[in-house]
């Protein structure tokens, strides 16, 4: 028989407690955000949180409304709607007064400005049709000529009564018997006095008459044409049937207001066919008192007359 192996008898031991699982440290971990698509971990899975952040630091819901004090009223709200610094209602009416308050010194001003220019070119106006009806009286013209003040602002000169510059000018007026083609005149330094007359310092004219006005002024006969011959000359041509000549006169101041005009050269014209234009004279009919020729030229377009004088005497009824 074979022997078998002896085993040794398994030694005794006390039975061991139940061990409990170990404890686990904690570990911090940082909090991560499950999928959208998964539900949250539960709580107890989660990491620690820290306290929670101090009242003024705390944010409003991004869909919760603004409070009162942040409110403000709609672009299209008239301001009288927009809310008031206590919460809802109507917003203070003073600031809008106070706006309004500061708008009202402009406007203001610019009505007094836009009055005051009204009221300087109004009497700018009325003025001037006085003075042109002054100088239609005093030098006798048959319609009222032109007249403009310079200037700005009138209401000032017109205070004081005097006008530092006055320009007056006509066409085609009559002045007597003499048809002026046209007129323009300066006074320097006009002083009203009164309500129709005015004294001026100086005073300067010119005055053009063309040669068709000075040939009807001398009466001259038909068919003999004048033009300029020189500077204080006058050249007529005569055509009468078949009598075609030329002759000369010569223009001359012989008085303070009188022009003479008489033929030094009649080449082969006889005298009475040149009838008048032999010698003549014309006289400025009316002047104001004090203003006198101060010389005559002759000119493409007639005779021009130059006129001047110093404290000269305007009166609407001389």
């Amino acid at each position: 028989m074979s022997e078998e192996p002896t085993r040794p008898s398994p030694q005794w031991q006390p039975p061991q407690a139940a061990q409990e699982p170990p404890t686990r440290a904690w570990q911090p971990q940082a909090p991560q955000s499950p999928p959208p698509s998964q539900n949250p971990p539960p709580a107890w899975q989660q990491g620690p949180q820290g306290p929670p952040p101090p009242a003024w630091q705390a944010q409003a819901p991004q869909d919760s409304p603004p409070p009162a004090w942040q409110a403000q009223a709609p672009q299209d709200s008239p301001p009288w709607q927009a809310q008031g610094p206590y919460g809802s209602g109507q917003g203070s009416p003073i600031a809008v007064r106070g706006r309004r308050r500061r708008r009202w010194p402009w406007i203001t001003l610019i009505v007094i400005v836009l009055v005051l220019v009204a009221a300087d070119r109004g009497a700018l106006a009325l003025t001037e049709n006085a003075m042109a009806s002054q100088f239609q009286s005093s030098v006798g013209l048959s319609g009222k000529p032109h007249v403009s003040i310079p200037g700005i602002p009138f209401l000032t000169q017109l205070a004081a009564r005097d006008f530092k510059t006055v320009n007056v000018s006509a066409t085609d007026e009559t002045t007597g018997p003499l048809e002026i083609a046209s007129l323009t005149a300066t006074a320097h330094g006009m002083h009203i006095h009164g309500l129709n007359s005015a004294e001026i310092d100086s005073f300067t004219a010119t005055a053009l008459v063309t040669f068709t006005a000075l040939g009807n002024a001398g009466g001259i006969p038909q068919g003999i044409t004048l033009s300029q011959d020189g500077p204080n000359k006058i050249q007529a041509t005569v055509s009468l049937g078949p009598l075609t000549d030329t002759a000369t006169a010569e223009v001359t101041q012989t008085g303070p207001n009188t022009v003479n005009v008489h033929v030094i050269d009649a080449g082969g014209i006889p005298t009475s066919v040149l009838g008048s234009l032999m010698n003549f004279s014309i006289t400025i009919p009316k002047l104001p008192d004090g203003v006198q020729i101060h010389s005559i030229s002759i000119t493409q377009q007639g005779l021009m007359i130059t006129a001047s004088g110093s404290h000269v005497f305007v009166s609407q009824n001389s």
